[in-house]
């Protein structure tokens, strides 16, 4: 899935220091690989996703929860985890988001049961939230002469793209040759090595001022996404019509409700409104959302696809893959020489539309569909159309920013990723279930009749990511109004 690089929550404005810190570039190899360790997990896990549902009896429909336990949780409290690093120590924050890390790495690698995998997931996700704010505070505090700070951004970057590749490669060989499990464990050496490091390079610092926080709007906003997800897990097992699953959309919404009642009478929201009411950012989130609806669920169901379906071995499924990384580098590097010249919005929707025709035409593959003919190009076209698309993103969450939202605005576009992947994954894992469930009433379940089902419910999903991924075009080209001279001045782009 497509790393994404944001400036901190709360991230400290720049704080010029008179002398930089002597270890700086140390402290940057440490935080890149606590970086690398967050980033890998998100593609191994995908990879592992097959033998480790078969291992722990998963069923279809809560398949799923491996991806959005993580991804809700890392969303959710992605902006409360940048407060706490800001205040209560950004050093502390980092050590102790690692250790939790890899000591939820640990319980899920050592899962028995479905259950327990989902909550290790969850805990990484919480851990991950404290992580990843304070590791980009630390660069933001340490690197204060402005071409210094592009290039720590820049190797920052970097990671959180390259390392997705790495992770469909190295999740593919220790599911293949040693087992699944491993591609949570081996986060804990990395954690290990990256820990007796940063204790003593890393410097400690916080931020001074209100050091409240919105704990209420943290849990709130939380339960209603787990709620809206599970709604949407139970329509693929009772149906849309059923009570638990009606009762729990409807109470995921209505929590929602509550957080924006929470945000605007807080003294110190979460999330301060004033960020989201701006017509382009607005936009740039909304379509941020719907973009991240439409594609964490197309990258579970081709690992299935890929294992499954044409029996690729996980180191194949694992490079089989890698064109869409290879898509998203090329288009990023495009994107970032483009963007000064035609602004946003030419380029946004360029990217939706590039990624909505590789989606639909990932709705045509078959039991025996050719990888060079079809499935590569689709692919890349893909990986393109990401490009285009997060690069200008990144710029349009920062336009006209005032400079103390500058970190809450940048972190809530990693949050809207996030949070659509989450509940993009549970809808279209449904509507995969929904698919293969009727596409079987009425026919004798033979193993070619199952095979054909299955690929039913691929094309169904594919489909279904390609109507938001489109929304997400015409969101941007309603809504985003930004020109190309304001993204010059007014934006603050690292990453």
């Amino acid at each position: 899935m497509p790393g994404t690089t944001s400036t901190a929550p709360g991230a400290p404005r720049a704080q010029a220091a008179a002398t930089p810190h002597p270890r700086r570039w140390l402290v940057l190899a440490v935080i890149a690989i606590s970086q690398l360790m967050v980033v890998l997990d998100a593609t191994i896990v995908n990879i592992a996703l097959p033998e480790a549902q078969a291992d722990l009896g998963i069923s279809d429909a809560d398949r799923q929860w491996v991806v959005t336990a993580y991804t809700l949780t890392f969303g959710g409290l992605l902006l409360l985890g940048g407060r706490i690093a800001d205040y209560w120590g950004r050093k502390r924050t980092f050590l102790v988001g690692m250790v939790g890390f890899a000591l939820a790495s640990a319980i899920g690698g050592l899962a028995t049961t479905g259950g327990m995998l989902f909550a290790a997931r969850a805990l990484q996700g919480a851990f991950g939230a404290l992580l990843a704010p304070a590791a980009l505070a630390l660069l933001t505090v340490l690197f204060t002469e402005p071409k210094e700070r592009a290039k720590a951004f820049a190797v920052y970057g970097a990671i959180a793209g390259g390392g997705s590749a790495v992770g469909l490669v190295l999740g593919g060989v220790l599911t293949q040759y040693i087992d699944w499990r491993w591609c949570l464990l081996v986060n804990i050496p990395i954690a290990v090595v990256a820990l007796f490091a940063a204790i003593p390079l890393v410097p400690e610092s916080r931020a001074h001022g209100d050091t409240r926080y919105d704990i209420p709007g943290a849990v709130v906003v939380t339960a209603g996404l787990v709620s809206l997800v599970y709604g949407f897990t139970r329509a693929a097992e009772d149906g849309w019509d059923a009570t638990a699953t009606i009762g729990f959309i409807v109470a995921g919404v209505v929590l929602l409700a509550a957080f924006v009642v929470i945000e605007l009478r807080s003294s110190h929201p979460l999330l301060p409104l004033r960020i989201l009411l701006d017509r382009n950012r607005g936009g740039a989130y909304l379509a941020s959302t719907l973009i991240g609806a439409g594609l964490f669920g197309a990258f579970l169901f081709l690992t299935f696809y890929f294992q499954q379906t044409l029996g690729y071995t996980p180191v194949e499924a694992g490079l089989a893959s890698l064109p869409i990384t290879a898509g998203v580098l090329i288009s990023a590097g495009a994107a970032s020489q483009l963007l000064p010249r035609v602004g946003a919005k030419p380029l946004m929707v360029a990217g939706a539309a590039l990624a909505a025709v590789a989606m639909l035409s990932l709705t045509q593959i078959d039991v025996d569909s050719s990888f060079v003919a079809h499935l590569l190009p689709a692919q890349v076209v893909l990986g393109l159309g990401l490009g285009f698309t997060f690069v200008p993103l990144s710029s349009l969450a920062l336009v006209g920013v005032p400079e103390h939202d500058a970190g809450a605005a940048s972190a809530t576009l990693n949050a809207t990723q996030q949070i659509g992947g989450s509940l993009g994954t549970a809808l279209l894992n449904t509507f995969f279930t929904s698919a293969v469930t009727a596409y079987l009433a009425g026919r004798i379940p033979d193993p070619t009749t199952v095979a054909q089902a299955t690929i039913h419910g691929y094309s169904v999903a594919f489909a279904w990511g390609a109507a938001l991924i489109l929304v997400a075009g015409l969101t941007t080209m309603l809504l985003i109004k930004v020109r190309k001279e304001d993204l010059a001045t007014g934006a603050v782009h690292m990453g």
